[in-house]
């Protein structure tokens, strides 16, 4: 089932657009925000949710005001509040499945950012595909620092090239959090999850191998 829907992002930015796609058997419903300079339909979106679907994860992508208008980004504080009523109203979508969040690198640091600052109404554990660790070029771990006052599962899909994830700030960076946490590598995949054929060391396609992850961790 793949339903087009609306719902209040913040009452000055007004009603923003989700989709919602759901498979027959799902259990878990994922809430996906998209990266910084793209919407809910982008090809990685897209790729990412029919994966899920394929392993009877249902996800709820959703517009942040900014996208859905065509303005300028939004403020940290517009986008924690838009996350919460994404979560909202994807619980009043489907209340009978296990509720997830997170987001392809910003709308997952948006994730852990709302997540850090007050706990998400029903959400039981994140998932971060491509979290934006720094800026490219610019190795540092500021932007994981939040991630500490977070206590509920995480995981972690970054690839090996991620121009954004520097794997010797990132691996110690995440086993830091303990059992909260999971680190999940793809091999030779960058931030977009590009990847290098004749050296990737497995045949399986990237977005089947990141929901498979999901499913064991989420199982």
């Amino acid at each position: 089932m793949n339903s087009e829907l609306r719902f209040l992002a913040t009452p000055e930015k007004g009603e923003v657009s989700a989709l919602l796609l759901r498979p027959e058997n799902a259990t878990y419903l994922l809430v996906l925000g998209h990266g910084a300079s793209t919407n809910m339909r982008h090809a990685t979106m897209q790729a990412i949710a029919e994966a899920l679907a394929a392993q009877n994860i249902a996800t709820f992508r959703y517009n942040f005001p900014y996208s859905e208008n065509g303005t300028a980004r939004n403020s940290t504080a517009v986008c924690v509040e838009t996350i919460r009523n994404a979560c909202k109203a994807a619980h009043e979508a489907a209340p009978d499945l296990k509720l997830l969040a997170g987001g392809h690198s910003f709308g997952g640091r948006m994730t852990t950012t709302a997540q850090s600052e007050l706990p998400i109404e029903n959400v039981a554990g994140l998932v971060l595909f491509s979290f934006p660790l720094h800026l490219a070029g610019r190795p540092d771990i500021k932007r994981a620092e939040h991630i500490a006052d977070i206590n509920i599962p995480m995981l972690f899909l970054s690839g090996t090239r991620d121009e954004l994830a520097n794997l010797d700030l990132l691996e110690p960076a995440i086993k830091k959090l303990g059992k909260h946490a999971t680190l999940h590598l793809i091999d030779t995949a960058n931030h977009s999850y590009k990847v290098l054929k004749n050296t990737r060391r497995s045949a399986e396609d990237v977005f089947s191998e990141m929901a498979r992850v999901v499913r064991d961790w989420a199982m």
